[in-house]
């Protein structure tokens, strides 16, 4: 296991000052977020101008370990046709895996194995893995949505982010079953309640140790992505948590 950093750490900055100072900060590789409402790179801008975009991570000189993709509002043709873009910029930016949100909670369950199923030939053709995101807001909101969604779509994987099943809808559920399906994770501190989803490190209840022991019971020998947001109403500066929690997870791989 290795840990790298979320763009979204540094999301005031530019796409390239991100990957810069996460490099400067020694991360070994970087998870590209690309949103249709996002700071650095939409799905959109890949699908426009895939060569330059190329050009910029390469310029950049730090790996990826994941792109986050989210198509936002785009109907289902241009969703694909972006999703399609990003798997080959993944290809050749020799990123191996992109991650997805689900559907909307109560959204019905059988569309969405449909849209899922198509979506990991799409990416599957270009050699990168599928993972959808476990999220309250979504079809994953369960543990056992999102394992059904595995079960129904050969190919597909998880991108577990435990803070979503720390401050849910019905507080904190236990995931154990997952982790069989986990190929990417996303890390910070949360509390016990919902205006706590991202506090210090330190002070919240992630059990990053627990996490590890999971992982390593199921062979994962893949990415940690410290995924300390830096959001508007941050109560705190983020880039010192976002180093702590670096620290943290690599004292413990």
């Amino acid at each position: 296991m290795y840990v790298a950093c979320s763009t979204l750490s540094f999301s005031k900055l530019s796409l390239e000052d991100a990957l810069r100072t996460a490099r400067e900060m020694r991360f070994a590789k970087a998870d590209l977020a690309v949103h249709a409402v996002g700071p650095h790179l939409t799905p959109a801008q890949v699908a426009a101008d895939p060569g330059r975009t190329a050009q910029v991570l390469k310029a950049a000189n730090l790996p990826l370990a994941a792109m986050h993709v989210d198509t936002g509002d785009a109907g289902p043709a241009e969703a694909r046709a972006q999703l399609r873009a990003v798997a080959r910029l993944a290809r050749v930016s020799a990123t191996p895996l992109l991650t997805v949100p689900a559907a909307a909670l109560g959204s019905d369950f059988d569309a969405e194995t449909d849209r899922l199923r198509d979506w990991v030939k799409v990416t599957a053709a270009e050699g990168v893995i599928l993972t959808v995101e476990t999220h309250s807001a979504t079809l994953t909101a369960d543990p056992s949505g999102a394992a059904e969604l595995c079960r129904r779509v050969p190919g597909l994987f998880l991108t577990l982010d435990p803070s979503h099943y720390q401050v849910g809808a019905h507080g904190a559920v236990n995931h154990d079953a997952l982790y069989p399906l986990v190929r990417h994770l996303r890390l910070r501190d949360t509390g016990a309640a919902p205006e706590q989803f991202q506090v210090r490190i330190g002070q919240g209840l992630i059990e990053y140790g627990r996490v590890i022991s999971m992982l390593e019971k199921y062979r994962y020998d893949r990415c940690l992505t410290v995924d300390v947001r830096d959001v508007a109403d941050s109560p705190f500066p983020v880039e010192p948590e976002v180093r702590k929690l670096k620290y943290l997870l690599e004292s413990l791989v």
